[in-house]
């Protein structure tokens, strides 16, 4: 990930209700929400929420697919995964104990493996 990607993925993180949607795509797994259900999970109206989920998509971090009437959103893990590999791709400066939590984090995350 180049630098710019990195600041459009966290400038859109950047806002309560989008990093608490974000949160929600990703705890939501592959098969992802409908718009309506992450509205209501996040007590925020439709049209607020679109604009939140267009932020995120045009970040590139959740994506989104059509399932009938409704419009399924879900977390791009490839993205995420991406942008927690850049943030962390200096880290220690020569120290691998420091970041050792977070190799740990990630091994029990299903998500991650």
């Amino acid at each position: 990930m180049q630098l710019p990607d990195a600041v459009d993925s966290l400038s859109a993180l950047a806002h309560a209700s989008r990093l608490a949607v974000y949160r929600l795509l990703v705890n939501a797994g592959a098969d992802g929400m409908a718009a309506g259900e992450i509205a209501k999970a996040i007590d925020v109206l439709p049209n607020t929420l679109s604009n939140h989920l267009t932020i995120l998509g045009h970040a590139g971090l959740v994506q989104s697919r059509r399932d009938g009437r409704s419009i399924i959103y879900s977390a791009d893990y490839d993205r995420m995964r991406d942008l927690l590999g850049f943030l962390v791709s200096d880290c220690c400066g020569g120290h691998p104990e420091i970041c050792a939590p977070l190799v740990a984090i990630g091994e029990k995350a299903d998500c991650c493996a």
